[in-house]
């Protein structure tokens, strides 16, 4: 029973995330000691991504367009999710979340699972 509810959480994260299922099963062993906390906002398409990355550039909270537009469950925080390391995120998410500097937010990214546009947080 709990190794069934387990599967279908750990799904959730795959599917709604971008997280992928070895990562989820392996959360909190990173490869290896670069981590960065980001947030991400995930539409359905590019051009709600441009427009929503067009508010930020002009002051928008990236926060607030996060909790009123991301299909993320991580909207419901700010976009907030938290700290990872390499191999924790799809190749394309995490490629992009790595290239930026603490407070950059990217321009819109496409994975499997929609448009991401990620914002670094902080590097440790």
């Amino acid at each position: 029973m709990i190794k069934k509810l387990l599967v279908k959480l750990l799904s959730v994260l795959v599917l709604l995330c971008g997280v992928s299922f070895a990562s989820a099963i392996d959360y909190g062993e990173p490869s290896d000691d670069t981590q960065i906390a980001a947030s991400h906002i995930l539409v359905k398409t590019a051009a709600e991504a441009m427009e929503i990355k067009k508010q930020l550039d002009n002051g928008g909270s990236f926060e607030y367009y996060a909790k009123l537009y991301s299909l993320c469950p991580s909207g419901r925080n700010g976009g907030a999710l938290g700290y990872f390391s390499h191999g924790q995120m799809v190749p394309e998410f995490e490629k992009k979340a790595f290239s930026l500097n603490v407070g950059e937010v990217s321009e819109p990214v496409h994975t499997q699972f929609g448009w991401h546009l990620i914002k670094v947080t902080d590097k440790k």
